[in-house]
């Protein structure tokens, strides 16, 4: 059971089948004993948790384990993701967990672990796993002590300290949509908003961890159906979805087309370079090829990389990057802030954008050229096969590439995080899903004939891959 929860850069399964109050102990505990080990000083933790039925429980056997290793903790009860992140730097602290499922279904939790200001990932999350099946504990001589914290009063107070000044009566008072999906970012976003000089329309903002509206997943189309007619409805000026725990944003301009993690990123991009020529700015695979160009366009240094929260947090410090992003909403922001993803910044920083320019969404896309594309397509691969199979295919138009027999021009070919390939009029992707049993394509042309040829190929050579 421990076995399967352990993902490359979180740790995630159903809950009362492979999560329960036990394994959150087992986790409190073991990285109460990681972050010691890396920092012997270590004296305090924050935990918080979203709405999901089960996150309560879970976080109060989290909390157990840490104070069972003579760890302090900050109990910061129901709060978005990114609010537990703020506590880290806000508070000093030495680490947290904070337990969440994000966009995974209802009957999912997980945790996502910070040892100091870093979410661990990879070779890390194995050694966690390791302390807990070798029981190598340290004998804490002491029992941590627990205190609840509100962090939301203190992020909001940091919000409105940066924001506050948008509310003047030189700024046009933007109406917007705020779709939360029933998760953490409803206790958070309407109230700032309301603060800086915005209308807004609330949907779904009340927490309910059974999700009964819709999914909170702002990468699915299906799922920000409501907040798309509720723009047209009310003529907002934009409207913004939030996943469950608010580290994901979603964005439809004020016709209800969607603006997507990479369109967000070029508008973004594009203001931080008139302050900050040559920054660094990173985005994943899944981006499209029209954003690094716009980044390049504009001065900036574009750097493609890996997806995965942790994976672009660990980037940005390397190269020292004021900007990330994916395409599926996850948006990190170095420049005046700590760097880490917060859907909730995003927005403010976009609503500022949108204030102090007086332009629309389209009009800050302006010069973008227009291209075909598809969201992501995700299809189910269970975890067992899902890495196997997309290796075959990255092994096979590998071998396309050299002997130039694919049935599509193939111009260039990048195994950074599974396939990406260069076609003659435009690119396509496949890609292991690091959180779900599926297996992800994206892709993008000049023209629709391409774009479904394109995918016609790729999903060929995927069904070709998993009967193999």
């Amino acid at each position: 059971m421990i076995d399967n929860i352990f993902r490359e850069y979180d740790i995630r399964g159903i809950a009362g089948e492979d999560i329960t109050r036990d394994t959150a102990f087992l986790i409190g505990k073991a990285s109460g004993h990681f972050l010691l080990q890396t920092n012997p000083k270590a004296k305090c933790v924050s935990v918080g948790r979203d709405v999901r039925t089960s996150s309560e429980d879970l976080a109060s056997g989290v909390i157990e384990g840490f104070a069972s290793a003579g760890i302090d903790v900050y109990d910061i009860g129901i709060c978005p993701t990114p609010l537990q992140y703020f506590s880290l730097f806000h508070l000093g602290l030495d680490g947290g967990i904070m337990v969440t499922g994000s966009h995974n279904p209802p009957e999912y939790n997980g945790f996502k672990v910070s040892i100091g200001q870093d979410t661990i990932y990879g070779e890390n999350i194995q050694k966690l796993k390791a302390i807990i099946l070798n029981r190598d504990w340290i004998t804490a001589g002491t029992t941590g002590t627990v205190e609840k914290y509100d962090v939301i009063a203190d992020y909001k107070k940091r919000m409105l300290e940066e924001f506050s000044y948008l509310n003047d009566s030189k700024y046009k008072k933007l109406k917007v949509a705020v779709d939360a999906g029933n998760g953490t970012a409803g206790a958070v976003v309407p109230e700032i908003l309301d603060s800086i000089g915005c209308d807004v329309i609330q949907l779904y903002c009340e927490p309910d961890g059974r999700f009964p509206n819709h999914h909170p997943d702002p990468t699915v189309i299906e799922y920000i159906q409501d907040l798309i007619s509720t723009v047209k409805q009310t003529g907002a000026d934009i409207g913004i979805a939030f996943d469950g725990d608010a580290d994901r944003i979603g964005v439809v301009d004020r016709d209800g087309d969607i603006i997507w993690g990479d369109q967000l990123m070029i508008i973004l991009s594009r203001e931080l370079l008139k302050r900050k020529p040559c920054a660094k700015i990173i985005g994943d695979v899944k981006c499209s090829q029209l954003m690094f160009d716009d980044i390049k366009n504009n001065g900036g240094i574009p750097i493609m990389w890996k997806t995965g929260h942790s994976l672009i947090k660990q980037k940005m410090k390397e190269e020292n990057a004021m900007l990330a992003g994916e395409f599926s909403g996850h948006i990190f922001i170095k420049d005046r802030y700590f760097g880490y993803d917060d859907a909730i910044y995003a927005a403010l920083r976009l609503i500022e954008i949108m204030k102090t320019t007086g332009m629309s969404v389209k009009e800050l896309l302006s010069g973008v050229p227009r291209m075909f594309y598809t969201p992501e397509i995700r299809i189910e691969c269970p975890d067992e096969i899902k890495k196997e199979t997309v290796n075959k295919i990255v092994a096979k138009i590998s071998g396309y590439k050299r002997n130039g027999q694919s049935p599509c021009q193939i111009i260039d070919v990048n195994t950074i995080d599974g396939v990406r390939i260069v076609f003659d009029k435009g690119w396509g992707l496949v890609r292991s899903s690091n959180t779900q049993p599926v297996v992800v394509l994206r892709i993008e042309a000049q023209d629709e004939i391409s774009m479904k040829n394109y995918r016609a190929f790729l999903e060929e050579e995927l069904k070709q891959a998993r009967v193999q």
